[in-house]
């Protein structure tokens, strides 16, 4: 946790400094770095968080919304091939 907030700090003083006075072409290349990082950590945290829903059927069963989202998936691909399953 530490690591990411450093590497916020590093992406605010960056930002700031491209505000003020402009940033080098390795500034600008960090910067990038660091916001994709930033951006993949922050997709990678709302997946677990998503993962751990656990939808409540109509009949009263409880689906992990991971599954539902892989079927929902796999219905898509057979329909993107031709082959509808029902």
């Amino acid at each position: 946790m530490k690591d990411m907030e450093a590497k916020i700090k590093r992406i605010n003083e960056l930002y700031h400094k491209s505000k003020n006075e402009g940033l080098t072409e390795a500034e600008k290349m960090e910067q990038t770095q660091l916001r994709q990082e930033y951006i993949a950590s922050v997709r990678g945290n709302l997946r677990m968080q998503l993962e751990q829903i656990d939808i409540i059927e109509a009949d009263g069963t409880i689906t992990p919304l991971k599954e539902r989202r892989e079927a929902i998936a796999e219905k898509n691909r057979s329909m993107e091939n031709g082959h509808v399953r029902t």
